[in-house]
């Protein structure tokens, strides 16, 4: 029997590419570094590729450089508000223009932890106990929970404004400083366990990540500076478990509407059961990322894993329509 020849790799099939990158949002330098490390990817692969910051290109300006005239559709590699929360979808759908990743809705929902966790409870997916705080008022709900407790924006990514909170006033400062940034602020229940995170190819689940820092928690800094942080890659776990750990992030994935990429993180409570955090929609893809370390150990190498990102461009989410 013959053995079909290998697909050869078209970059003209994908026509002009707008990468939008950068944005307003406070995970901008981020998205900078991502949006750089992609535009190398795809200018190697040949892909006729222009790089479009809104930062750089506010308002209607960005509709008229993003015109269909001129391209034939973008990846985005924005991080955080206004690029990760089905802002920019929604244009780029107004505008006729294919992209990469999640539609309107699982974008919008993806973004907001609190509806996030929502949905999976009532899918009947695990997910921490946690209490929504909005005013001082809702302060004696997150109270009820127990002590320690997470803090944390309800749309933001990073880990930024995220704080661990032991007691009454530890969570009243860590309130404050987290409505500086948003004005819904999630308190959850503290997790004592490890922490994985599972990235999301197309229909794939790659290879599990486990997590280990010396910080009080995955924050801001061990995962964009510290070089004290242990990616586990195979992440230990039995494969029978850890498949099962796959299965339930893609379902959770796809209750909130997610395609395309993604990933999403989850940590083991003291049982050792699993408890679902959050999505991410458009994870970051700099040196110290994840996605593309889970990509390495399927086999899939950084600009292999650009052009399968892109190829989400081709295929009509279930929520672009």
């Amino acid at each position: 029997m013959k053995t079909p020849a290998p697909t050869v790799f078209d970059p003209a099939r994908y026509g002009r590419v707008a990468l939008i990158l950068g944005g307003t949002s406070e995970e901008r330098p981020i998205s900078l570094r991502s949006g750089a490390a992609v535009l190398a990817a795809l200018q190697r692969l040949g892909i006729d590729v222009t790089r479009i910051d809104p930062a750089e290109t506010p308002g209607s300006a960005l509709f008229e450089a993003l015109s269909p005239a001129r391209f034939d559709r973008a990846f985005l590699i924005l991080h955080g508000r206004g690029g990760e929360d089905g802002q920019i979808q929604g244009a780029l759908e107004t505008l006729g223009l294919p992209y990469t990743g999640s539609g309107v809705l699982g974008s919008a929902i993806g973004m907001d932890k609190y509806r996030t966790k929502q949905i999976w409870g009532g899918a009947g997916l695990p997910t921490a106990e946690f209490a929504l705080i909005l005013n001082e008022t809702d302060l004696e709900q997150a109270i009820d929970l127990g002590f320690p407790l997470m803090v944390k924006p309800a749309h933001e990514g990073s880990s930024l404004g995220m704080a661990r909170a032991n007691d009454r006033d530890e969570l009243v400062a860590a309130w404050r400083a987290a409505a500086k940034l948003d004005s819904s602020v999630l308190a959850e229940r503290w997790l004592s366990g490890a922490e994985y995170t599972c990235a999301i190819l197309g229909q794939q689940a790659l290879p599990l990540i486990q997590l280990e820092t010396p910080h009080v928690f995955y924050d801001f800094d061990a995962k964009y500076q510290a070089n004290s942080t242990s990616y586990l890659c195979p992440c230990g776990l039995p494969q029978q478990l850890e498949s099962a750990y796959q299965t339930l992030c893609l379902e959770a994935f796809r209750a909130v509407g997610g395609s395309g990429w993604g990933r999403v993180d989850f940590m083991l409570d003291d049982r050792g059961s699993p408890e679902l955090l959050e999505v991410n929609t458009i994870p970051g893809m700099t040196d110290h990322s994840l996605v593309p370390m889970a990509a390495a150990a399927a086999g899939i190498d950084f600009d292999q894993l650009c052009a399968r990102i892109l190829e989400t461009s081709m295929v009509e989410a279930p929520s672009h329509g």
